[in-house]
């Protein structure tokens, strides 16, 4: 049986430990029998033949800048049948200024509601945090954006990524994404937080979905602010069968 083959690629913002992550998505593909190549660059990328050679890419780099050759390189080989999933800031807070990243993946990371509403960066560069650190220093507190919430499962849904999976609640950070109106939601949160969005009433924010871009599959999911959050069962089921079902 010829074996699936798996793109990884991680980088960026060190704060999503994205080498931590990948390692774990690589060695849940090769328990799955996928033969895997996993790089921390992404210049590769650029040779869209490379990338048609593979069944699924694995993006898991936060922010960064991504000129348009790699990105197109990407969608293309995704829109001839590669399968594309990820998770938190690894894929829908990627690369802010490419427009086709986003249409494909479905949605981009804009906050984290929080109890409290803080001010956030556009970019982690060391000139923001400066100013972020000097001007509002209650931004570097333990924990400043996470906070508990509920993860609900959409019931009767005939999906297998969340086939009898059972609802529960983390401590993490809380996404509030721009989303593609054609996503099929999975699982969802809900934005109660008492910030300055909370005049617009309560939403009930997707957590992990997918959509299709051309004949490839695409699923996210906005679990895995860090790699132990990744352990917590559900996550992990979900997160393995996203990336079971995506794939080519």
């Amino acid at each position: 049986m010829t074996k699936k083959k798996a793109f990884i690629f991680y980088g960026g913002w060190e704060g999503h430990e994205p080498d931590l992550e990948s390692a774990r998505f690589k060695s849940w593909l090769e328990e799955e029998n996928y033969d895997v190549t996993r790089v921390d660059s992404y210049e590769q990328c650029e040779d869209t033949d490379y990338m048609r050679t593979f069944d699924l890419i694995v993006p898991c780099w936060t922010q960064g800048d991504m000129e348009d050759r790699y990105c197109f390189g990407i969608t293309t080989a995704v829109a001839e049948g590669t399968g594309i999933a990820g998770v938190h800031g690894g894929m829908c807070d990627s690369f802010r200024w490419s427009v086709e990243w986003q249409f494909m993946t479905g949605s981009q990371w804009v906050s984290h509601p929080g109890d409290i509403y803080r001010h956030h960066m556009s970019k982690l560069s060391e000139e923001n945090l400066k100013f972020v650190q000097e001007n509002f220093p209650e931004n570097s507190e333990p924990d400043a954006f996470q906070r508990d919430y509920l993860v609900e499962f959409k019931k009767n849904h005939t999906s297998p990524i969340i086939a009898g999976l059972e609802d529960f609640t983390v401590h993490t950070e809380q996404y509030y994404l721009h989303v593609d109106p054609c996503i099929d939601v999975l699982a969802t949160t809900r934005v109660d937080s008492k910030g300055w969005h909370a005049t617009n009433g309560i939403v009930d924010m997707p957590i992990a979905y997918t959509k299709h871009w051309g004949e490839g599959k695409v699923f996210y999911s906005s679990l895995g602010h860090k790699d132990y959050i990744l352990e917590i069962p559900q996550v992990a089921t979900m997160t393995k069968r996203g990336m079971l079902w995506a794939t080519r």
